[in-house]
């Protein structure tokens, strides 16, 4: 395998708005495949292109960039970047107009995938397909919509925008973390459920877009479903290998959720969760906000991927580029920046 076509299973973040030399040494490192933004990673669209070719630069291997730009209180590119309405929003259309809210669905899914891709990050950690139960604080309006179908239906939409733009999905947080009042960055949340019940409703918009093949990526959730398993679906075999591979067919990428979040820390060390998140069948493990924690997983971390780990990987890189100037001159994007000014209201 030659290592510039290599993309490891390692993700990391980075301190500020450059590359500092510190960072300039982790993106050799062969373990190192991908990078996700923060807010303090971001100035402006130049910059954070700036800041993306400068990764590509320096980096001996492919490196898979990433941010979280849900929209609502999720989105990380703010500055010249249209602030997008919460998904919440589009579902309440949908109730009103089924059409028109997989309209507005896919309009928002197009401008959030269009404006990141044209700084050249490859994709963002979206569509939530949780439901909203009302317990969870963490998801709350994050959420299209409380009942499965509709969920389906309007992700379904947004995933068709950002298939447009050149941009691969990631559902996330499989099987679904909307029953639960814990906030899985603070505390380990334990949805008791059957399983059963979970099939039922919860994991509906995930099987439904798997057998439209519409995702290239998931994330499963910090939670811990107990009726199957005592690991958080991140570290269970049970949930990723028998539910989400073998019974739901899923042959895309899996990506663990954030390693230094409160939730994975029953599992150990970050060393131990990575060992454990990637047995479980992650492709690619998230260690972000402690440097300490990435120097561990990449002193320590023994993995050798497989090559179908590594191509599934390597769909997640965005497909379609423009400059900014270019799509802010393009009709179609004025016409869902008004969308979102309305949606916002």
């Amino acid at each position: 395998m030659q290592l510039k076509n290599h993309i490891g299973p390692v993700m990391i973040d980075l301190e500020g708005t450059e590359l500092n030399q510190e960072e300039k040494e982790l993106l050799k490192h062969p373990l190192v495949g991908g990078i996700i933004y923060f807010a303090r990673n971001f100035e402006s669209a130049e910059q954070i292109t700036a800041l993306t070719s400068s990764i590509h630069e320096h980096s001996e291997q492919t490196i898979l960039t990433c941010v979280d730009q849900e929209g609502g209180r999720v989105q990380r590119f703010k500055s010249g970047f249209t602030l997008l309405p919460p998904l919440r929003s589009l579902g309440a259309a949908y109730e009103k107009s089924p059409e028109q809210g997989m309209a507005l669905s896919k309009a928002m899914g197009w401008l959030m995938a269009s404006e990141v891709a044209a700084t050249g990050v490859d994709f963002s950690f979206s569509p939530v397909l949780d439901l909203d139960y009302g317990e969870s604080e963490v998801i709350g309006n994050r959420a299209f919509h409380s009942d499965a179908t509709s969920v389906s239906q309007l992700a379904r939409a947004y995933i068709q925008g950002l298939t447009e733009a050149g941009m691969a999905s990631v559902g996330k947080h499989f099987p679904g973390h909307g029953a639960v009042k814990a906030d899985s960055h603070l505390e380990l949340p334990v949805d008791e459920r059957a399983v059963a019940t979970i099939m039922e409703k919860d994991v509906v918009p995930f099987a439904e877009l798997i057998a439209l093949n519409c995702l290239q990526g998931i994330m499963p959730a910090h939670v811990v479903y107990s009726a199957l398993d005592k690991q958080p679906a991140g570290f269970s075999k049970n949930w990723i290998g028998q539910v989400l591979r073998q019974r739901l067919g899923f042959n895309g990428a899996v990506f663990s959720d954030d390693l230094n979040m409160a939730a994975a820390g029953l599992a150990g060390t970050f060393t131990d969760r990575a060992n454990l998140a990637l047995n479980a069948g992650c492709d690619m493990v998230l260690v972000c906000n402690n440097r300490e924690g990435v120097v561990e997983v990449l002193d320590q971390l023994r993995w050798q991927q497989d090559e179908k780990s590594v191509n599934r990987l390597r769909a997640m890189r965005v497909q379609k580029k423009i400059s900014f100037d270019e799509l802010k001159k393009s009709e179609k994007w004025a016409v869902a920046v008004e969308i979102a000014a309305e949606l916002m209201e």
